[in-house]
Formats: structure tokens, C-alpha cells, sequence
């Protein structure tokens, strides 16, 4: 995404012309889910994708028609039926709406792409909202974490609507379709830090906890007071190591609603203050490592301690998706099953397919199958 907004900044300020794809509904099974973009510079090359395969060849075509012929901004269907996802080599149907966007000429919002870019870097979060139906498309707003916004969707009602949505969507760089009263749908979507592990406590669980969620992309954070665990030896993966008392580490740290704090600490005591602190904290997600009755305990602490209910009931504890998971590895990836699922806004159930439904479509394939061929 940063490559994208980087390349749009330099065409836009080199005045030349492109196209910025944006996938703002699916229904069905997609190669993509919406906030995928796809710019196409004027000699046809691109950056990022929409999946690939035949959808994404019909978007940059009608890209390049938009380059070459001028228009104006346009939601299109693309229908990616059984048939031409078998022929392009996917196991999917649904349909696409994208966001077909021509850049031809000034357009105010782009001065303020390196704000998206900074915010993707670590910076503050913005969002960005675009209307798609119910009126002229093309207008744009952007906000800011602090509230603060520049352009205009085209009337009040609309800004405040987007506004409202883009500080729930902020936190984990989400996006949604907002469909205001007066008929109007707008796409908001939002920009953030990456997303940060800070693991308090560097025991066996935060060893098997650092390399996966380096591996999800996380920036991965290790507090302990003691050196001898704490240490880059033992955690390769590690952006930022605080050989520290844990409340006094957890202070110090850059913590945003996109930070996931797990405490895994050596001790009932350590576990206590570590987690008042971390629910103290703007972390999105705050999870305890350890048995219910311990959690029940350190709850009673928490509330003596000031945390309000509310805040309480967001705490994960113990965390972690069942599983059944026993070891450092298993639990480990327990946790950061958890964590993705909260980030990414999953329901956490299996995605088996239903037996049910699997045999009436069995069935029609073996009545296919039986079918006398006509002719």
C-alpha cells in the first residue's frame, strides 16, 4: 500500500496522468477483499493488485480506455463467474465493485499522500473517504486521528458521517462501506501504524511468540528485567528490546489502539502489574497467559487498581483461540490466532463447509454425471 500512495504522489507531482483502482465491495468468493488497489501508470505498467487473473486484466483495460480516451471516476461490476474462475486457474465466484479513479489533472487530496504514507510508517493514523454512489464520484475527504480533515465528500452531513466511521475504522487500518440516509454510500478506509506485538515477560512463550508474528508482519516489542532473557540472542525477531521493571517498560512504549500487549510473565505478582498497566495503555488488544481462576484474581486487582468494567470486559484472559493447545509453539499460535482475529474483524469459527451442504452438491454432481447427453 505504501508503494502505491508513494507512486500516486510522484505521478500527481510530476503531473502526469494514471489510474487508481479500488475494490470497495465483494459478494462471493474474491481473490481480493475491498481496500485492494491497483494504479496504472499511463504506459500501462501498475502497482499492487486486485488478485490477478482475469477480473484484474479487465480493470486495467478499461484503465488504460480511461487514459487514453479522458472520463470520469466510475464504480464497475466484474463478475467472476465458476466458469471464468476455473478458466483463469481460481477456485472462486462473486462479484467485484471497483472504484475505477482517473487522475487527469490537479487533485487537491494527493498533496496530502505523504500524511498516508507517514501514517503507514508508524505515524499517525488518517483515513480516506470516497463517494461511490448517490451522487458525483471522485470527491474525497481525508481525517485525521486528531479529528482534523481536508477536501470534502460535498456536504456536511456526508464529512461528519465519514469522520464518525473513520475513528472506529482507524485502529487496525480497516476499511468499510457507509451507506448514509439520504442514499449516498461512501468508502472508508483507513491507514495505520503496522501492527505491534509487545510481549511482557521472555520466557518459553514469548521465544515461540516473536518469529510468528514477525512472520504476520508485526514489529515485535520484548520487556523483561532481566538480561539474561531479555537479550538479542534469544530474540533475533525483536524491534525493540526493555531490559526493565515491566510497568516502567510498558510506560515508555509506543503503544497505539494497533498494539496487541500479551503478558507472560514469570509470576502471579509481575502478571498483576503488567496488566494493569497494559489496560491502562490505548492497546487494542490486552491478553493474559494463564489459568481462569489466576485471571479472576488479577481481575479483582485490576478493579481495586481504577480499571473501569468496559475496559475489563476488552481484556482477553485467558488468551488465546481453543485449540488444544499444550506447548510453548501451540500456545503461541493460539494467541496470535487470537490477536489476527480482533485485528482483522474474523468471527474465529471454522471454515469447514457445512456437511449438508457438501452433499446436495455432491449430488447434483453425480446427477450431472448421469444425465443423458442431449444431441
Amino acid at each position: 500500500m505504501r508503494d502505491i500512495f508513494s507512486e500516486a504522489q510522484r505521478l500527481h507531482h510530476s503531473r502526469q496522468p494514471f489510474v487508481l483502482c479500488t475494490l470497495v465491495r465483494t459478494h462471493g468468493s474474491t481473490p481480493q477483499k475491498p481496500g485492494a488497489k491497483l494504479l496504472v501508470r499511463p504506459d500501462g505498467t501498475i502497482v499492487g493488485t486486485l488478485g490477478g487473473g482475469c477480473v484484474e486484466a479487465e480493470v486495467w483495460q478499461e484503465a488504460k480506455q480511461v487514459l487514453e480516451q479522458g472520463g470520469q471516476p466510475a464504480v464497475r461490476e466484474f463478475v467472476l463467474s465458476d466458469e471464468l474462475a476455473a478458466a483463469s486457474g481460481m477456485v472462486c465466484g462473486g462479484t467485484m465493485d471497483i472504484l475505477i479513479d482517473p487522475v487527469l489533472g490537479e487533485r487537491p487530496l494527493l498533496e496530502h499522500a505523504g500524511e498516508v504514507i507517514a501514517a503507514l510508517e508508524g505515524g499517525r493514523g488518517v483515513a480516506i473517504a470516497s463517494r461511490v454512489a448517490g451522487g458525483p464520484l471522485g470527491a474525497s475527504l481525508l481525517i485525521r486521528e486528531d479529528g482534523t480533515r481536508a477536501g470534502s465528500l460535498g456536504r456536511e452531513a456526508l464529512d461528519a458521517l465519514a469522520a464518525r466511521h473513520a475513528r472506529e475504522l482507524m485502529a487496525y487500518g480497516r476499511c468499510a462501506l457507509v451507506r448514509a440516509d439520504s442514499g449516498e454510500e461512501l468508502f472508508v478506509e483507513s491507514f495505520t501504524s503496522p501492527p505491534q506485538l509487545v510481549v511482557a515477560g521472555a520466557g518459553h512463550i514469548a521465544r515461540s511468540l516473536a518469529p510468528l508474528a514477525k512472520g504476520l508482519g508485526f514489529r515485535v516489542v520484548i520487556a523483561d528485567d532481566r538480561p539474561e532473557y531479555a537479550n538479542s540472542e534469544r530474540f533475533p525477531q525483536a524491534d525493540e528490546i526493555h531490559v526493565a521493571h515491566l510497568v516502567e517498560a510498558i510506560k515508555q512504549m509506543h503503544i497505539t489502539p494497533n498494539t496487541a500487549i500479551v503478558v507472560a510473565t514469570r509470576g502471579h505478582k509481575l502478571d498483576d502489574v503488567a496488566l494493569l498497566e497494559a489496560a491502562r495503555s490505548p492497546a487494542g488488544f490486552v491478553g493474559l497467559v494463564g489459568s481462569k481462576r489466576k485471571t479472576l484474581l488479577i481481575y479483582e486487582h485490576l478493579l481495586a487498581g481504577g480499571v473501569p468494567l468496559s475496559r475489563m470486559k476488552q481484556i482477553h484472559a485467558p488468551v488465546g483461540l481453543d485449540i488444544g493447545a499444550r506447548t510453548p509453539d501451540e500456545i503461541a499460535l493460539s494467541i496470535m490466532a487470537e490477536v489476527e482475529m480482533v485485528r482483522l474483524g474474523g468471527g474465529g469459527g471454522s471454515l469447514k463447509l457445512d456437511g449438508r451442504l457438501l452433499q446436495k452438491a455432491l449430488e447434483k454432481s453425480v446427477q450431472r454425471a448421469e444425465a443423458p447427453a442431449l444431441g
